[in-house]
């Protein structure tokens, strides 16, 4: 692997880190935030070695793209991601180029906001179970990847730790307001039929999509990352077909290997092959490049 994948930006960074998450670390800069975007992937909850090269540039320069296209829909946190702009706030400047986003502060809304245009993934799980998807009754008969005829909106109460809490929307609003339940689940599938136009232009089918909104001085903007491979499910049109398990352009090379080795899902596995980091590295940069037209490296 010739590039170098960035596993923590903490000592390259001199502004308080007060989160970390399983890919993402957000540092305090005063009146703004300090995004960094890692190399690091996870999987069933656990963080794995190695990073995956380019994985974290990818998301972060796709967020961007996303933010700059659905800026007419709703305003977003965004202020710029120059790392020279930065000054001597960062010690090795080009360990972090391409990573970096700074951003508004904003409350955030604890909420995942999930739309689903296709019946798959945990939503498929669920319906197989109760017929139902985060409460709403589906019809009889319905086939796994088959597309709904108008998307859903599936709202989590988010969780820091361990997994999101899949709600109905009636919990959705007795938990922030139904007002606010409301401008959340209609800018949620603005913004989701608007991407899965653009996707579907360049061969790509966006399946289900989530995301984080905040508010600032009352104002709802979206915040957190948009249409990435690690918060969309996105499928190539050409293997679209249904009642399979259709391969995601995203790090299913990772979930693949996994799956077919003795792992118990309860321990720290062991390090990723190199061809499997490999393949999800070109994977990232695939969807990048399909989706905004232009290469990353």
């Amino acid at each position: 692997m010739t590039a170098q994948a960035l596993s923590t930006a903490a000592d390259l960074i001199d502004a308080p880190l007060i989160y970390k998450g399983k890919v993402r670390e957000l540092y305090d800069l005063g009146e703004h935030y300090l995004i960094v975007v890692t190399d690091r992937i996870s999987a069933f909850d656990y963080v794995l070695d190695p990073p995956v090269p380019h994985k974290g540039e990818v998301l972060n320069r796709l967020s961007a793209y996303w933010f700059g296209e659905t800026r007419h829909l709703i305003d977003n946190h965004v202020l710029h991601i120059d790392v020279d702009q930065l000054g001597d706030i960062v010690r090795d400047r080009e360990a972090l180029r391409n990573r970096i986003m700074v951003t508004r502060k904003a409350e955030r809304i604890d909420m995942e906001c999930v739309v689903r245009g296709y019946i798959t993934g945990g939503g498929w799980r669920q319906y197989q179970e109760t017929g139902e998807v985060n409460g709403i009754r589906l019809p009889e008969g319905l086939r796994k990847n088959g597309v709904f005829p108008n998307p859903l909106f599936t709202p989590a109460a988010k969780n820091d730790v361990g997994h999101d809490e899949d709600i109905s929307f009636d919990e959705m609003k007795s938990r922030v307001g139904a007002e606010l339940a409301e401008q959340l689940k209609q800018k949620s599938i603005e913004l989701y039929e608007f991407a899965r136009h653009a996707c579907d232009q360049h061969g790509i089918i966006l399946a289900d999509c989530k995301f984080e909104f905040g508010l600032i001085d009352g104002k709802l903007i979206l915040i957190d990352e948009i249409f990435t491979p690690d918060s969309s499910r996105f499928w190539a049109k050409d293997n679209y077909a249904l009642d399979i398990e259709i391969d995601s352009m995203d790090k299913e090379p990772v979930r693949t290997y996994l799956a077919n080795t003795d792992w118990d899902k309860n321990s720290q596995p062991e390090p990723l092959p190199e061809t499997v980091v490999q393949a999800t590295s070109e994977r990232y940069l695939a969807i990048y490049e399909k989706l905004t037209g232009s290469k990353l490296v």
